[in-house]
């Protein structure tokens, strides 16, 4: 990026009127301070029931979404009615499923009968969706209960849930910070224990992201591993993939084991349920700096040396190691991300219905789209090498089993850096510089996840990110409990009621 473009007020120094806050679900009811694995065990067992289960859900999310502003439809009746229906004896598939009883959201970008896909933006029609998507029936089979959907800004292009008009999500560790993105609204209920467990999707970071800013673990799974949604499924290069925000590891491994039993995936191997670390020690590659934009800052760089050494601490080889990126992938993924824009901008009609209102487009979508407009020329060049990248990235993968990035290139910026009421070229200018590492995964097919293994000075969380090859999910949640184990944190979320085993804490 060329210095005229670079930002002139550096992330650190933006500020809102704000009284920046911590702010906590978690009570004594049902839920108490459970991960989504302990709630469907307690159902299970009889100790409490989905309906006291989704009752308590729904009085976490009404006691905290007016100061963290993430949801957008509540689906209440419906979670009630389905909840009603499951009982720890009952013979019928739904209450033998993993999560039978769980409480969670969908992000508001996927379809899910009788409730909009808005996708974060003011130009969407107001209008249900018909049939669930294959997405969302593979969830539901894992037995949770929605009880509303969730934020994300507009076409979820952005790394923080902020709208235009000051409609902001905010992080429960600190009000005052962005709760990431585009999974925001999702993120923010995890981490405050309104739920043990919610629903998101990634096309560019846009899990892994959320959970690096709200303390959460986010797996981006292998390209093909997760079913897809109609409003993804037609994009020229794949790169989103589905998934879910968890705050321990054994949720987030239960949960692609559960989505497994619905649809394996054909062309991948099997990850099956992974219920702890492996003995294998690995070799692991460090890479703290991305070559395509400014070197991390120092706090997420310590939280990545941090990680290295308790890797090394465990006994597995730990080396730098330098990750070949073709210097052309950074303008070649905007290039795309532009594309995408200008179609949902020009075909939005056809694409959402009849509805659809191209005057209430926001700012950046704007602006990607009219971007994009003047870089058409170039599109089969960078469709072709994008569509090369996963073959590519493969051949190349370093000699060894997983990469240790930081997830994010700086730590969580204030509400308002990125802006939804920003001018296009300023919030275009300072996007990049934050999310470094985190699309080349979406290109290439590979998985990664985010892992809470630092900590700010003032106590905020920092991602850390694992890489692996294409469909070695299986390795990345080994090491993720290992870690996890190594490096517990006493509660799982900012004023979560008692220890939670399987959390994070900073790293010496």
């Amino acid at each position: 990026m060329s210095a005229d473009t670079r930002p002139t007020v550096p992330y650190e120094q933006v500020r809102e009127d704000h009284e920046s806050r911590r702010v906590s679900a978690y009570r004594d009811d049902a839920l108490g301070s459970l991960d989504a694995t302990g709630v469907a065990e307690e159902i299970r067992a009889g100790r409490i029931s989905a309906t006291e289960a989704v009752e308590a859900a729904i009085a976490r999310v009404a006691a905290v979404d007016a100061e963290l502003g993430a949801t957008t439809v509540l689906d209440t009746d419906r979670a009630r009615e389905r909840a009603a229906a499951i009982a720890p004896d009952a013979k019928g598939a739904g209450a033998r499923a993993p999560f039978a009883g769980v409480p969670t959201a969908f992000k508001d970008n996927v379809h899910v009968a009788g409730l909009p896909v808005r996708m974060g933006s003011d130009a969407l029609p107001d209008r249900p969706a018909t049939e669930d998507g294959a997405f969302v029936r593979q969830y539901l089979s894992t037995g949770v209960v929605p009880v509303a959907t969730t934020t994300c800004p507009p076409f979820g292009w952005t790394a923080t849930t902020e709208r235009p008009g000051g409609r902001i999500t905010r992080n429960p560790w600190a009000t005052g910070y962005s709760s990431g993105g585009s999974s925001g609204g999702s993120a923010a209920l995890v981490a405050s224990g309104a739920l043990p467990i919610a629903h998101g999707n990634d096309g560019g970071g846009s899990i892994r992201i959320p959970a690096a800013a709200c303390g959460l673990v986010g797996l981006k799974v292998s390209r093909g591993r997760l079913q897809g949604d109609p409003s993804t499924d037609q994009t020229p290069i794949p790169i989103v993939v589905n998934g879910v925000l968890t705050r321990t590891v054994r949720d987030t491994a239960a949960f692609v084991a559960a989505a497994e039993q619905h649809q394996p995936a054909r062309k991948l191997p099997p990850v099956g349920l992974v219920e702890g670390p492996s003995s294998r020690r690995r070799r692991v590659g460090v890479m703290i700096d991305s070559p395509l934009v400014p070197p991390t800052d120092s706090q997420t760089r310590e939280a990545v040396e941090g990680a290295a050494r308790l890797l090394e601490g465990l006994g597995h080889d730990v080396d730098d190691v330098e990750v070949p990126v073709p210097a052309f992938f950074k303008t070649d993924f905007e290039d795309y991300w532009g594309l995408l824009a200008l179609a949902s901008a020009k075909q939005g009609r056809r694409v959402y219905g009849e509805g659809f209102d191209a005057a209430q487009l926001d700012p950046f979508t704007l602006g990607l789209a009219k971007r994009a407009t003047k870089r058409l020329y170039r599109a089969p060049l960078y469709l072709a090498r994008l569509a090369a990248v996963g073959p590519v990235a493969q051949r190349n993968f370093p000699a060894v089993d997983v990469i240790l990035t930081p997830t994010l290139a700086h730590t969580t910026p204030r509400i308002g850096y990125l802006s939804g009421d920003l001018d296009f070229e300023t919030h275009f200018a300072r996007l990049p510089d934050y999310v470094g590492f985190t699309p080349l995964h979406n290109a290439s097919g590979q998985p990664s996840i985010s892992l809470p293994l630092g900590r700010t000075d003032d106590g905020r969380p920092i991602g850390v990110m694992l890489s692996a090859r294409r469909g070695q999910e299986r390795l990345l949640l080994e090491l993720a409990f290992e870690l996890e184990a190594a490096a517990p944190l006493r509660g799982s979320g900012p004023g979560a009621l008692a220890p939670q085993d399987g959390a994070f804490a900073r790293l010496g």
